[in-house]
């Protein structure tokens, strides 16, 4: 009986380490020659990144947010998403440099931490494109409808009525061809698109910088400091106390927070790393230099639109035809639609972009079917993938009201930014020869590694276990941090001492753990780009996205569990057998053929007579 428990117990430990290393193995960062035609020059890219950011957010962000949460105080809010929106940025572009490779934060985490988390992320990004590419045709249209008087929706209703709960009142043909035409164009060639990209983001920018320049003819400053006795006081509204900050620091903090949305997008361009002609500076380049074109936008815009109107009289849905209408132009109403139609085109082509880009990664290396990332010859792009792509979204945005789905493409995108940001903390701490020094874990040897009393100047096996561990336990810390603020802010404010001393607790933890991977040595690889101030600037970015997640809806989190549920039921039954890192190093698990491993685990579970007996 002992033989059968010793055996049972050496059996599951084989399968567990067997199931670790499966689940953790890391794709090489340099592999082979680029598949896709490398035609993206970097004013491509910037203009791709340009392009899926500023899109209808410019023409609607701005008004809804400064009536609503922080008054004038807007420009403030949307200085502070945009700073948070470079530490996220940095982090891609250090990695864009480091693995120019399709498939952006995906490929990212197979390189860095391991196939299992890198499938997730994966999966995750499929569903923000997804989203957001039905969002954003299905925005569209509905704007195209509404400059016809709403003639294609009644006419739609009375032919072919959709009389079934959750779903739209008519199936929406027009999205549907959209979002067709423009996956033909993607399939057809990469280059051809980005041109039509570019003239759409140059009429947008042209019509942002009329916008700005017309407004600024019409700008009153008293507008931004206006007494409190102006403004008006319903019993369902406050309009704050008048000011520049009329609602104070805690509405410039939740307008950042819905600012932060209107500059997701930029990732798009980390995924074009196959197709960037010098991806390892054209990346880094594009990137932040996207994200500081959409801020200067986004300042000029909402500087003039609460220096022209007080900001209680703003128009949250359509703000700058409302503005103009105030103002006596109605002819600017028309300039206006024309550049929230570009900034559609844009968005939509910066969301549709990435998606065929996505699969075909995960299809090249096993992860999902492997005819979804078959590279057409004629047009050297995933022509499968990118129609199968299209097909999916056109029908989700033909025939769902996609309102409630939104917020999913928001934690896809927030939960993609902080894996990144870990990989780029983990990644600087790595070196490939560490693995063949002895590991002296002990208790003694972590903390004098914590502090690094050794002063190892390069990476060691030990000091790689402890960054590991320490970017694990930092994302705990975060989300106990961001879950004591969230939901027991007002308790801290009013004094509650048990809640300001657990606050105390997180806050010393976070600070505690990015110190101690702060002391650790680092890679002395050169890279094109790096990000800064390592592990802090990653550290915040992980906070906030942290934060940001955990302001989502219940609901959100429950469909987020679903899409996730389905994404493991393909990896367990397809993906983990398919997995070319498995065909490649799998079949030699700790120097012996899986074969003989099979053998070793089942001999494991015989008493040694029977090993005796052969």
């Amino acid at each position: 009986m002992t033989y059968l428990v010793d055996g049972i117990r050496a059996g599951a430990s084989k399968v567990a380490r067997l199931t670790y290393k499966a689940l953790s193995r890391r794709k090489a960062a340099e592999e082979g020659a680029a598949r896709l035609a490398r035609v993206l020059s970097a004013l491509d890219l910037t203009a791709l990144g340009v392009g899926s950011t500023l899109g209808v957010g410019v023409y609607v962000l701005a008004g809804d947010v400064a009536k609503n949460y922080a008054g004038p105080a807007v420009v403030l809010s949307f200085l502070l998403a945009a700073v948070a929106s470079v530490f996220a940025g940095l982090c891609y572009a250090e990695f864009g440099a480091r693995v120019p490779k399709a498939g952006s934060a995906y490929v990212y985490s197979y390189v860095c931490v391991g196939e299992f988390i890198a499938f997730i992320i994966g999966w995750n990004l499929i569903l923000e494109y997804i989203i957001g590419a039905a969002s954003v045709v299905k925005a569209l249209s509905e704007y195209l409808d509404s400059l016809l008087d709403k003639a294609i929706s009644e006419r739609m209703r009375d032919l072919m009525p959709l009389d079934m709960p959750h779903m739209a009142q008519y199936p929406d043909l027009l999205a549907f061809a959209v979002i067709m035409v423009f996956s033909l164009a993607l399939a057809f060639g990469v280059k051809e698109s980005t041109k039509f990209n570019n003239v759409c983001t140059a009429v947008n920018l042209c019509v942002v910088l009329f916008v700005i320049i017309s407004g600024l003819f019409k700008v009153d400053s008293k507008n931004w400091r206006l007494d409190p006795s102006e403004v008006p006081k319903t019993e369902n509204k406050s309009y704050g106390n008048g000011g520049f900050a009329p609602y104070g620091l805690a509405g410039i903090i939740k307008g950042a927070a819905i600012c932060f949305y209107g500059f997701i997008g930029f990732d798009c361009v980390a995924t074009a790393g196959e197709e960037a002609r010098r991806p390892q500076k054209s990346i880094p380049f594009a990137v932040v230099t996207s994200l500081l074109i959409v801020f200067m936008a986004y300042f000029g815009v909402s500087s003039v639109l609460t220096l022209m109107l007080p900001y209680y009289m703003q128009d949250e849905k359509a703000p700058f035809p409302y503005v103009y209408d105030q103002l006596g132009w109605p002819w600017a109403k028309y300039a206006v639609s024309v550049g929230a139609i570009c900034a559609l085109c844009s968005s939509l082509l910066g969301a549709v972009f990435p998606l065929p880009r996505i699969i075909y990664a995960m299809s090249s290396d096993g992860l999902l079917f492997k005819f979804m990332g078959r590279i057409n010859q004629r047009f050297q792009t995933p022509l499968v993938g990118t129609m199968l792509a299209g097909l999916f979204t056109g029908t989700l945005a033909m025939i769902f009201k996609l309102e409630q789905l939104i917020h999913m493409m928001s934690i896809g995108t927030l939960l993609a930014y902080s894996m990144v940001a870990s990989c780029v903390t983990y990644e600087q701490a790595m070196h490939a020869g560490h693995r063949q020094e002895p590991l002296n874990l002990s208790v003694k040897s972590v903390m004098r590694q914590y502090i690094n009393l050794d002063q190892h100047t390069l990476p060691t096996r030990l000091s790689s276990a402890v960054v590991s561990t320490l970017v694990t336990l930092y994302g705990v810390w975060c989300f106990m941090l961001m879950g004591i603020i969230n939901h027991h802010g007002e308790d801290i404010l009013a004094g509650a001492p048990g809640w300001i001393i657990a606050l105390v607790i997180a806050v010393t933890l976070v600070i505690a753990t990015l110190y101690g991977i702060s002391r650790q040595p680092r890679s002395d690889k050169k890279l094109a780009f790096s990000v800064p101030l390592v592990p802090w600037l990653p550290g915040l970015s992980i906070l906030i996205n942290v934060y940001l997640m955990l302001n989502l809806d219940y609901m959100t989190w429950v469909r987020f569990a679903v899409w996730i549920a389905a994404g493991l039921l393909i990896y367990a039954t397809y993906g983990a057998w398919h997995s070319g890192e498995r065909r490649r190093g799998a079949e030699h698990v700790d120097g012996a053929p899986l074969a003989d491993l099979h053998n070793d685990s089942r001999s494991a579970l015989l008493p040694p007579a029977a090993h005796a007996l052969g």
